[in-house]
């Protein structure tokens, strides 16, 4: 088992290694295994690929991400210009539908509306992420409420044995009224981001809730 100071290590060096990370202003400590990223970077962009760095390095649980974005004089753009692209970004992304409300406060993007999947949430935030002056992104959409199978259960059990990420034996599944929760362990971080993609994937899902200890 590795050491806080080695999993720190292991993250700045990671940190260093992705060339999309602007990593220079990225401070990181680490207690039992939950890392905290702190100090600033030019883009949320940046921002969001640090986290994923973060997660990529074995031993480490969770992740507090308190990076700041402070954007250069070049990348400065005011909300209405945001908003613009925002929409456009949106609107020529096959996997979205029209019907999501866009709104932009001081560089913050507020996505608003329903959509029917889990997938089109993360595909909304992944359309308006790399905007050039987007400081942050609020991500409000629900899920629609649809009829639920009577095997959710069973489909989600099925997809985590299918998954070659996810040892099943060691994940259980719960359900009720298209709520999800995933209790027991899991090996990695990798292997907990997938059991969720799982669970979500089943239809008539609106929210996962995840119990799950990376051993």
């Amino acid at each position: 088992m590795k050491t806080d100071n080695q999993i720190r290590q292991d993250i700045l060096d990671e940190l260093s290694f992705d060339p999309s990370v602007a990593s220079e202003n990225i401070a990181v400590s680490v207690a039992d295994g939950v890392v905290t990223l702190s100090g600033f970077v030019p883009s949320f962009a940046d921002k969001y690929s640090a986290e994923k760095a973060a997660f990529r390095v074995a031993g480490v649980k969770a992740v507090a991400e308190e990076v700041e974005v402070k954007l250069p004089a070049t990348s400065s753009k005011s909300d209405q210009e945001i908003a613009k692209a925002a929409a456009d970004a949106v609107k020529w992304n096959v996997s979205l539908p029209s019907t999501i409300q866009i709104s932009v406060e001081d560089g913050v993007v507020i996505l608003r509306g329903e959509v029917d999947w889990q997938y089109q949430r993360d595909a909304a935030t992944s359309a308006v992420r790399y905007i050039t002056g987007v400081r942050q992104v609020k991500n409000h959409l629900a899920i629609h409420q649809r009829p639920q199978p009577t095997d959710i259960k069973i489909r989600i059990e099925q997809a985590l044995i299918r998954s070659a990420e996810a040892d099943a034996k060691r994940i259980r599944v719960s359900t009720t009224n298209g709520r999800v929760n995933l209790s027991g362990t899991v090996r990695s971080q990798a292997e907990l981001q997938d059991a969720k993609w799982a669970a979500w994937a089943a239809p008539g899902v609106t929210a996962v809730e995840t119990n799950l200890t990376i051993e």
